[in-house]
Formats: C-alpha cells, structure tokens, sequence
C-alpha cells in the first residue's frame, strides 16, 4: 500500500480550522450514478481527489478472496492512455502526491496535489474507473508485490497475524472471517478474466463517490467532471453485497498462537454493533475511557501501577455490518498472560459496575471533540470523510453532525454497553506466545 508522504507536503496540506467550524460542501448526482461531493477552500492552493469504490474484502466469493486489495495495487498499473509505470509519475511531476488503501467495506483512492493540477487528478481518476489496464503483465506483478507484502506486513511481522487469527474464530459465516489481504492461493488460482469481471462489477461509477476537497472552483469543476466522468457508463449489474447474519456467540473461544515474539501477548475481541448505530458510539467511548492517553484506566492500573504489561490498548474495529472492539496487551518480562487478562477484565469490571466520573467524561468528551477537529484540519481528510459518510449512511453532512452523537451518550450507555458487549462467554481470546522448538 503506499502509505509513505512526505513531511514537507504533509505541513503544505495542514490546513487549519476553528473549532467545529462547519464543513459547508456541494453535492450532485451524474446521470451514470456517481455521486459528487465539492469542498471549496481557498486558504492554502492545495486540492485532494479522491474516489471510494464501495468494495472491500466482504464483497468477494469465499473462493476468490483478496481481490479488493489486489486491485488498490493492480490499478496503479496504467490504462489504455497510461503507460504502465506512469501513474505515479504524474502525479510526482505535478509536486503532489498520492495512495490508496482497502478496508472489508471499501477501496479509496486519492491524490493531494497543488490547485492548479485538479484537472490532472480528474482526469487520472477517470482513466481508473474506465480504462484500466487489467491483463496478465499487471497481474503477474502485482501478485508477486502483494506476496511480498504480506510476508512483510503479515507472515515475518512479529504479532502480524493478530487480526487475521481473531476474526477467522470471532466469525464463523460472514465474509468479515477472511483477511482482507486475502488468499494467495486464490489469488494464484485466478486468471485474467476472473479479474475482468470483477473490475467490471465493482468499478463502475454508480458504485463510487468522487469526493474532492480544497482550492478549487466549483462550477469549472463541474465541467471537468462531466468531461472526464460524465460518459463513463453506468454498471448494469447488480452490486453485490453479502446479507449474512453470524449467528450469535454463545461461548468464550479462547486459543494459543505461537508466534516468532519475545514478549507474551494477550487479545480480547467482540462483536458489537456496526459503525454508525447508537450502542457502537458508546463502545467507542468505553475504548477511549480504557485505553487513549496517559491517564486512561489500562494505562495507569495495568501498565503503571501493576507494571504487567508494556503496552495496554483497546479500539473499536468500525465495520459497516458488525464492528469489533479489540483489546490487547503486550506483556513485561516474566509476567504470565493470564495475570495481564486478570487486570484487563478487573478494569471491565469496574465500568460495568460503577458510572464514570464527572471529571473523566468531560475528559471522554473533550477527547471526541478534539478528534472531529483533527480529522476535519487538512483536505485529505475533509475529502475522506464525505465520501465515508455519504457511502456508508446516505448524509455527507454527518462530517457536521456525527458529534453530537457521540455528546449524545451519556454514563449510563457506556456502563450499559460494557454490561452488554463485553460478555465473556461471547468473545475470542488469543494468547500469544514466543515459538520454541516443539511448539506448532
């Protein structure tokens, strides 16, 4: 994935807002069904496009998992009017810079770019969504690429397997079981015309939202749209999206993994509700209270006063059919994982039993606020959270009004969420060992 921008550009892009300052935007329909989402700001001559494609690993047939994240690699690799090899190259000639990245609900693709290269952007988009190169050179290799990252990323990562082993056991029907890097024997097994069609379902413009946000000017804009995407046909098909009910966990599933680590590792995962339902923003809550700082419960009783783990964290997966709320911790030398899970259901405990104070919720609230403020203070990220929210919930104007949602909840939610969700006869735990030489 191409995860690596550069310091200097990132500061170019930091563009500074007030707190909460509304986010006033510009929304439209092609005729093709693609929705468009303009975000003028003319404080710093920087502009971000970018394109979601509602598709991730959940969409794929069981037996040709990895193909949403095969393409986030395969199409970088040029189209008809493209050279292979030049995608990139654009865009770093025009001094901007560009990634992408693939979730189990969606693929995002974005260039953050000086103002006066938008129509570049626009164009570049345009030519992935119709006029990809998709035949066997780029297959070949990307296939090698994306092997070598997962032997990065995954196989020879210390504790790289951790997701992977905890949503094949937290899912048993749902496609949320696979990784979403996927299997490389399915991806080995397919042929070009497997990708044909799956480049021909998905990436059509009635499955996409072109979100664009920064210096730009909203009516040339609309013409460079409708010049570069307003031919691009619509998909005939059908978007396939999997309706699975996971039946509900009536036991812990609890197992060893022996991994090539030093230090012990504990992992506690749940299923919750999805992203955007009124219990998931109370769970939510209940991480940042657990785990986000210094003063955070995990971090002050299990890391500092009991000193049995070196690192104690707790976040909410956030998914578009079930979420997860993930808990780990990496255990200090000499300490047996079961004392750290000891400590880490004691500090549950306490939440399910006893209401917050006053002090740590105003803390839990301050740290929401602070987070929309942060999200919303650089175009890329602007640009990103329309998409999200009108992809996912139908309202890009939820990048306003999504706080107050989470101001919303209040102590007894988060007490009863904890009480709800964090059941131990309905989670995965994972231990994690270091490998010897009898172990599997």
């Amino acid at each position: 994935m191409r995860y690596l921008i550069s310091v200097v550009f990132i500061c170019l892009c930091g563009l500074t807002f007030g707190q909460m300052n509304k986010i006033n935007f510009v929304e439209y329909d092609l005729d093709n069904g693609l929705h468009v989402i303009l975000h003028q700001d003319a404080s710093t001559p920087i502009v971000a496009v970018s394109v979601m494609y509602h598709v991730g690993s959940k969409n794929e047939k069981p037996d040709k998992t990895g193909f949403a994240h095969f393409f986030e690699h395969l199409l970088f690799e040029g189209s008809e009017n493209i050279e292979r090899g030049e995608y990139d190259k654009y865009i770093e000639k025009a001094g901007g810079t560009l990634n992408a990245n693939t979730s189990n609900d969606r693929t995002y693709y974005f260039e953050i770019m000086p103002s006066n290269q938008l129509e570049l952007g626009l164009w570049l988009e345009s030519e992935r969504m119709l006029h990809a190169k998709v035949e066997d050179v780029g297959i070949e290799t990307q296939r090698e690429v994306v092997k070598e990252e997962r032997r990065l990323r995954i196989d020879n990562q210390p504790y790289g397997t951790i997701l992977q082993e905890t949503m094949k056991r937290l899912f048993k029907v749902h496609p949320y079981k696979w990784p979403v890097i996927g299997s490389m024997e399915h991806l080995d097994a397919a042929v070009e015309a497997d990708y044909k069609n799956f480049y021909a379902d998905f990436y059509v413009p009635n499955n996409a939202v072109l979100s664009i946000a920064g210096d730009l000017d909203i009516e040339q804009t609309k013409k460079w749209i409708d010049k570069y995407y307003g031919s691009i046909p619509r998909g005939t098909k059908e978007i396939y999206r999997p309706n699975v009910v996971e039946p509900e966990m009536t036991h812990e599933i609890r197992d060893t993994i022996y991994d090539n680590i030093q230090l012990p590792a504990i992992i506690q995962a749940y299923r919750i509700p999805a992203q955007g339902t009124t219990e998931f923003y109370a769970v939510d809550m209940l991480s940042t209270l657990l785990s986000r700082g210094g003063s955070s419960r995990f971090q002050k009783a299990i890391v500092e006063d009991q000193q049995k783990a070196l690192q104690v964290g707790s976040f909410p997966l956030a998914l578009e059919d079930y979420s997860v709320s993930l808990a780990f911790a990496f255990c200090n030398m000499g300490i047996d994982p079961s004392e750290v899970e000891a400590s880490i259901d004691a500090e549950v405990m306490k939440v399910q039993k006893e209401l917050i104070s006053d002090e740590e919720f105003q803390k839990l609230r301050n740290q929401i606020e602070n987070d929309f403020v942060s999200s919303n203070s650089r175009v890329a990220g602007i640009a990103e959270s329309l998409a999200d929210y009108h992809m996912y919930f139908g309202d890009a104007n939820l990048i306003n009004t999504e706080i107050d949602r989470y101001l919303a909840v209040t102590k007894e939610d988060i007490r009863n969420a904890a009480i709800k969700y964090m059941q131990p006869d309905k989670r995965v735990v994972l231990y994690y060992l270091p490998k010897v030489n009898d172990a599997p």
